[in-house]
């Protein structure tokens, strides 16, 4: 790739980062990268709605596939910089414009280098809510592709290493909402009503019994994100609450495990006070599951390269809907390092690395 093409990269990665929109609201951010590509390429796009791919037809026999994601984070920005964001209460505190600007910067070098074999570039809305990834993933199945990689800037690991594991990358989760409703009475007495508070107070105190290290293969957590009992009426007693957790699992079947036995527990003690109940599903994300395979091609791209790899210890605890992805096909995500003073993902100071561009499109260039 040459210095205009990475200039045109970065200036549209600051372009993105300037106009952000949140997860299922990136019609600009579609629409924006779909108009670079159709004008700086003669690539074949293909508009799927709330997300779009590009194909770069080969030379040979073949297919792979790399993924990007495009929403932005409902946080202000913060950062002093002249592309800083024009949208309130929306910034990308992720480096999900970096990794738009990245894959559309391969399109840009696959234009003048053309490839041995066919690429499709995959532009996917909706990650942080773990809301894009399935259906954009179904395209693999759909067009006979065997092979995918995507890549996540990492604060904390120097600039430009590569970091990865086999297995496990990205922990499962998924956000649950209990919803319990009994019968309101007057606060002097209690016993003519149906209150959840107890309800509730025993399935937060019988979450550390369920999640102890020794009994599960990995990593299992619940996270009590919100509890809201009652009203703020001194004259009532509590007649309704609301239970939130996040579940989360190193392993997929410990993940639904978990979720079984909580729900077992929420049922039960719904029944015994006398309550109803009902159970809502959000964000949720499958285990992200790195193939040897994949991971294998990954190292040899980056040792081709002069990139330091890093083989991770522990997987991470946040999720990641690529694996919808490696469901469909063998491959892997990686990490690239941000720098280790780099400010960490989703806070206030982020910014993505303009100098990653080049690394992560050297890496797809290297895999294809």
């Amino acid at each position: 790739m040459n210095t205009s093409e990475l200039n045109l990269a970065a200036r549209l990665r600051h372009e993105l980062h300037a106009h952000p929109e949140l997860s299922g609201q990136e019609k600009w951010t579609k629409s924006r990268l779909m108009e670079f590509l159709n004008e700086h390429t003669h690539l074949e796009v293909f508009d799927r709605g709330s997300w779009f791919y590009t194909l770069c037809r080969g030379r040979g026999e073949g297919k792979i596939a790399f993924r990007a994601d495009f929403d932005a984070l409902p946080m202000e920005e913060t950062c002093d910089v002249p592309y800083r964001s024009q949208c309130p209460g929306a910034a990308h505190k992720c480096g999900h414009d970096g990794h738009s600007a990245a894959l559309a910067l391969l399109g840009l070098t696959l234009e003048e280098s053309g490839a041995d074999r066919d690429v499709y570039l995959i532009f996917q809305p909706a990650e942080e809510i773990g809301g894009g990834g399935e259906a954009c993933a179904a395209l693999l199945k759909e067009a006979g592709i065997g092979e995918v990689y995507a890549f996540h800037n990492m604060p904390g690991y120097p600039l430009h290493t590569v970091a990865l594991r086999e297995g496990t990358m990205n922990c499962a989760s998924k956000g649950v909402t209990y919803r319990f409703r009994g019968t309101p009475t007057h606060a002097s007495t209690p016993e003519l009503g149906r209150n959840p508070a107890q309800a509730v107070a025993r399935i937060v105190g019988a979450l550390p019994g369920l999640t102890r290290r020794e009994d599960h293969r990995g990593l299992v957590m619940a996270t009590v994100v919100q509890i809201d009992v009652g009203e703020p009426a001194f004259g009532i007693s509590a007649y309704r609450g609301e239970l939130l957790l996040t579940l989360r699992a190193q392993y997929q079947q410990e993940l639904d495990d978990l979720s079984r036995q909580v729900e077992q527990l929420a049922r039960q003690a719904a029944e015994v006070d006398g309550l109803t109940l009902t159970i809502e599903e959000q964000d949720v994300f499958p285990e992200t599951s790195n193939h040897s395979t994949g991971v294998a091609r990954v190292e040899r791209a980056a040792r081709a390269l002069g990139l330091p790899v890093v083989e991770m210890a522990e997987p991470m605890r946040a999720s990641e809907d690529f694996g919808w992805y490696l469901r469909q096909a063998e491959g892997a995500m990686f990490l690239l390092g941000d720098g280790e003073d780099h400010p960490p993902l989703h806070s206030a100071d982020f910014d993505f690395p303009d100098a990653l561009l080049e690394t992560a499109c050297k890496m797809f260039l290297n895999l294809i």
